[in-house]
């Protein structure tokens, strides 16, 4: 029987997170290995977020998805055996995910997400969205947002990838740079504000945020005055986004490369459609966006996994500055933005 170290770590869990309590400390390894996170849909972005919780040390992870192996899942999740087409994903997904870290209590469940009661969500510290309804989304974040759960939703497009959190009121600390004080009777010159500036000590500060529910962070009207000079500096993969989440919703289905043709003209007919619901014309989003939105690509999925991951890490156990509250990654370009939208 291996004996627990002061502070309710095993020899063997302290040699395994070694680097990251060297990293994040003792006491964030202790919360994270108690916390519990729901993860739905195990396609490739589901793949990546599973594997970097459980690397990083959660105390359980359950895998939520109904669906069944498709031939497209085969390319981007790499948790899958070959030889598993028409078996459940989260199933399928299981051998390989225990035996990345033993010590994490892993889970499959092969049931809908729509068919869980309200309870359900209630057992967990964090839940995890992906492959998921804009309408199934919005009743999961206020079951969430109503119950202390901290919630997240991510998916990636083609080249194009998101995520959102919405963690309620969110309580964390932030390093800051102390000002050093000027002696009475110096002059407040240009290197007497640099010299305020330079101190190298730090200082942490504690702070408190509330943040809106997706509900509300999609549904931004941008017709005011106001809105339209945010507007300018507003990255076009949230209105992207809008038109992706508006076809699923219309077809059940996200689009796919066996449909280009057919698929890039709903497309643009869904993008004329939801721009001017939001008050923006559909010029806003070049027709070219629906040549880089087909299927998941492995490396978006592998970039915005790493994010999804690392927030969730954050929140439940380090409590250092999280994202607020959207994260877009554009892989064509290469970057990724973090958006704060949502009422004014």
């Amino acid at each position: 029987m291996v004996e627990k170290e002061e502070g309710g770590l095993s020899e063997e869990e302290v040699a395994q997170y070694d680097r990251q309590i060297r990293l994040w400390g003792l006491e964030a390894q202790k919360r994270l290995r108690a916390s519990r996170v729901l993860l739905v849909g195990m396609k490739g972005l589901g793949a990546e977020v599973a594997k970097n919780l459980i690397l990083a040390g959660v105390k359980g992870l359950t895998m939520l998805d109904h669906q069944q192996v498709s031939q497209e899942d085969t390319r981007a999740q790499f948790l899958i055996p070959v030889g598993s087409l028409g078996r459940n994903r989260a199933e399928a997904s299981l051998e390989r995910m225990q035996n990345l870290n033993p010590m994490v209590d892993v889970k499959a469940d092969p049931e809908s997400v729509e068919s869980k009661p309200e309870e359900f969500f209630t057992q967990f510290d964090a839940v995890c969205l992906t492959c998921c309804s804009r309408d199934v989304m919005v009743k999961i974040d206020q079951i969430c947002h109503k119950n202390g759960v901290k919630f997240f939703t991510g998916d990636v497009f083609g080249y194009h990838g998101y995520m959102f959190a919405d963690l309620g009121e969110h309580e964390f600390v932030e390093e800051k740079t102390k000002v050093a004080k000027v002696s009475p009777g110096v002059e407040d010159g240009l290197d007497t504000k640099k010299a305020k500036l330079d101190s190298s000590e730090t200082t942490m500060v504690k702070k408190h945020v509330v943040f809106c529910q997706l509900k509300e962070a999609l549904a931004v009207n941008w017709s005011g005055e106001k809105a339209k000079a945010v507007l300018k500096r507003t990255t076009l993969d949230y209105f992207l986004l809008q038109v992706l989440l508006k076809f699923r919703t219309d077809n059940s289905r996200d689009p796919s490369p066996q449909n280009y043709a057919e698929d890039s003209k709903l497309l643009l007919r869904i993008r004329h459609d939801a721009l001017e619901s939001l008050g923006v014309g559909a010029d806003l989003l070049p027709d070219e966006f629906v040549s880089y939105c087909f299927s998941e690509m492995a490396p978006v999925c592998a970039v915005v996994g790493g994010v999804l991951g690392q927030e969730v890490v954050k929140v439940v156990a380090v409590g250092t500055p999280p994202h607020n509250n959207y994260f877009f990654f554009n892989g064509i370009k290469g970057n990724g933005i973090v958006e704060c939208l949502g009422p004014s």
